[in-house]
């Protein structure tokens, strides 16, 4: 195999590599503390809860009337830090740095605007699947 044989496997392979990683099952917490009315669809009609995990989606279908496969809530560091925006509850101060935050065992996200950035965690025992 020449040279640009051997790129072209190197780039597939990376490709290959890049959507296996894209595609992981979201954690618990994720996917159980977002309201269901507040789903956005990753899916289409009939579609498995195996093919929307392998999407890195969320699957519920015990909601009628709302998207069963669905975008999960965005990762965070801990899992007791996931949670909806409204759910927050506010741990510090305007200004609050990640470091004091972290001092005063809350969670830090600065990403949205005009929301308590330092919050609470909450117990990960009421996430499920």
């Amino acid at each position: 195999m020449g040279p640009r044989g051997t790129w072209l496997l190197a780039a597939l392979l990376l490709l290959g590599l890049c959507a296996l990683a894209g595609a992981q099952k979201p954690g618990a917490c994720q996917c159980s503390r977002l309201n269901p009315h507040n789903r956005v669809n990753c899916g289409f009609p009939g579609i498995s809860g195996d093919e929307c995990f392998s999407r890195g989606c969320c699957f519920d279908s015990s909601v009628v009337g709302v998207p069963w496969c669905f975008n999960p809530l965005p990762k965070q560091e801990s899992e007791e830090c996931v949670m909806e925006v409204s759910a927050r509850k506010d741990c510090g101060y305007p200004g609050i740095s990640p470091e004091e935050c972290e001092s005063r065992k809350c969670c830090f996200s600065d990403t949205i605007p005009q929301v308590p950035w330092c919050f609470f965690p909450i117990s990960v025992e009421d996430c499920h699947y």
